[in-house]
């Protein structure tokens, strides 16, 4: 029975066996052109789980990118947004965009952004490994979101170290400690302090709120007192009773602002996190492409010399008062007009930001007269000499009506051995300011209180100011002092009529020097009938045999 039984099995074995051969062979000949193969659906369960292998192969490539590459630059939003994303082409597109958002050259084919991001990372792998990648060490994320410090205080070796008043002075022994110093870090401050220490004497330095980390004899009785602790008027015990989160031994001793406890933690949380923006739609405005005029807006740049490498650009902007919308409240309307600026490089790279709020109040009852004027802001940013770009958006807050309004800014520049001028400003008021608000506040240049009148449209009743700074006068040799002439004239524009002329002397101006001479003058109107005109000026320096002509056109109503 058994041999039988064997016998059927390999029977059966073997025709299964020789059977397979001729399916195989005539696959071809009996798969009919009609027929097809109905897969069996797959159950939600089967789906699901194919649709997270398939992700799992879609992130592989960009795993690295995304932990690695961008960990400490991207924001929780294009995280969030990056969970969303279902195929390799959206994460293609995502990853371009995300370095072209950051590009200040997008009109070009590099982009130093990225280049410059990952010189750091290569710069932080090569400099502060330490049994873990570089890039993943403290040193290595400040310096990859940062960028390089202004100034590095380094003591790879610790010892000796004598310490700071405010941190208690006298002398102990350390670790290897860092200190790392950032003028200005945008979102966080300036004068920036961040300390590294290393209290295991491996290479690897980690970020510390805490100064009194890098001491090496903390937990030594008796030793590395500080200055209190030697005079007995602190002990060294009380280090360790602090409620601050530090073990100071500096007693009683009042701390510097920067040394407050809520102050440094401030600091450690805004190193974790991006930039903040103060005006968000306002700067999203700016970067974008659109421009449009819902609040009609007049602007101007005026530039005076401060060094030959700083020149003061004052950017002026007028609002009509009739165009805002005012809101009551306790009797008092009053238009709020927020204004983020921005100027960047003819390559798009970013150099000043500046934000500010324009209030304007006006009694109500006297609403009607009130805004018939205008008001007029003025921010002054020093400049290098060359040529930016200029972006302001200005939203009326009551009423939310926008304008983006973008002009050149051509920044002159000077030279000591040269001739040279400011711009030619007319104004509606120049007055001399206090001492004490000399060189600060809105309009002032100087001594001087300048207003510009940006349209440049006078009515009869006012006077005209006119104002220009002159450099580089030459000295004539036998005298020992400059000899020069400005004279000015006043025509009608279309038949040049001459209406007003005036000449002076050099010497006939107060304060005037070869340095600098500054032109203050007032022009009465009332005799001047309506239309428009041009004011032309002629500096004659006779020692240089060099002539300047500024001119500037006006209109009288």
């Amino acid at each position: 029975m058994k041999a039988k039984s064997r016998f059927v099995f390999g029977f059966l074995a073997l025709g299964l066996l020789v059977g397979s051969f001729p399916l195989s062979a005539q696959k071809d000949r009996r798969d009919a052109p009609g027929r097809e193969t109905v897969a069996k659906p797959l159950s939600e369960k089967e789906r699901r789980e194919r649709e997270k292998k398939l992700r799992k192969e879609l992130e592989a490539p960009y795993r690295k990118w995304l932990n690695e590459d961008v960990a400490y630059i991207i924001t929780d939003e294009e995280r969030a947004a990056w969970k969303k994303l279902q195929t390799a082409e959206e994460m293609e597109q995502f990853v371009e965009q995300f370095w072209l958002r950051r590009d200040p050259t997008p009109d070009t084919a590099e982009n130093e952004f990225k280049e410059e991001h990952y010189r750091r990372i290569a710069y932080a792998n090569e400099r502060f490994a330490s049994g873990i990648p570089g890039w993943k060490t403290d040193r290595g994320r400040i310096y990859i979101t940062f960028g390089p410090p202004d100034e590095i205080e380094s003591h790879p070796s610790g010892g000796s170290y004598v310490r700071p008043w405010e941190e208690g002075g006298g002398t102990t022994s350390t670790y290897p400690f860092e200190i790392w110093r950032y003028r200005w870090i945008e979102g966080v401050g300036s004068d920036i302090l961040i300390e590294f220490v290393d209290p295991t004497m491996t290479g690897e330095y980690r970020m510390t709120m805490d100064p009194s980390e890098k001491d090496a004899l903390l937990y030594v009785p008796n030793a590395g007192l500080t200055m209190l602790e030697e005079m007995g008027l602190a002990s060294k015990a009380d280090r360790f009773s602090r409620t601050d989160g530090t073990r100071l031994g500096t007693g009683n001793m009042p701390l510097p602002h920067r040394m407050n406890q809520f102050e440094r933690l401030r600091i450690y949380a805004d190193l974790q996190k991006a930039p903040p923006i103060k005006f968000r739609d306002l700067e999203a405005v700016v970067t974008s492409n659109i421009k449009f005029n819902l609040l009609p807006m007049k602007a101007r740049a005026d530039f005076i010399k401060m060094t030959n490498s700083t020149i003061l650009s004052n950017i002026t902007l007028q609002f009509d008062r009739k165009d805002l919308q005012f809101e009551d409240k306790n009797g008092v309307s009053r238009a709020i007009v927020n204004i983020y600026g921005r100027i960047t490089s003819m390559t798009r790279r970013p150099v000043n930001v500046f934000e500010d709020v324009v209030t304007v109040e006006v009694p109500t009852a006297l609403l009607g007269e009130g805004i018939k004027g205008s008001s007029i802001y003025q921010k002054s940013i020093p400049l290098a000499p060359g040529t930016y770009r200029l972006n302001v958006v200005a939203k009326d807050v009551v009423g939310g009506n926008m304008n983006n309004y973008e002009m050149a800014l051509r920044v002159p520049a000077y030279d000591d051995e040269e001739f040279g001028m400011s711009s030619l400003i007319l104004a509606d008021l120049i007055e001399k300011v206090p001492t004490r608000s000399i060189g600060t506040g809105q309009f002032v240049i100087g001594t001087s209180k300048v207003r510009p009148r940006i349209d440049e449209v006078f009515r009869r009743g006012e006077k005209m100011g006119i104002y220009l700074q002159l450099y580089n006068f030459a000295v004539d040799q036998t005298t020992k002092k400059p000899d020069a002439v400005i004279e000015y004239e006043v025509v009608k524009t279309g038949d040049n009529t001459k209406i007003f002329e005036f000449t002076e002397h050099l010497d006939s101006i107060e304060g005037a020097s070869p340095t600098q001479t500054v032109i203050e003058k007032v022009l009465p109107l009332q005799n001047l009938e309506p239309g428009q005109y041009t004011l032309r000026m002629r500096i004659t320096d006779k020692v240089r045999n060099e002539t300047l002509t500024p001119e500037a056109t006006f209109t009288v109503l």
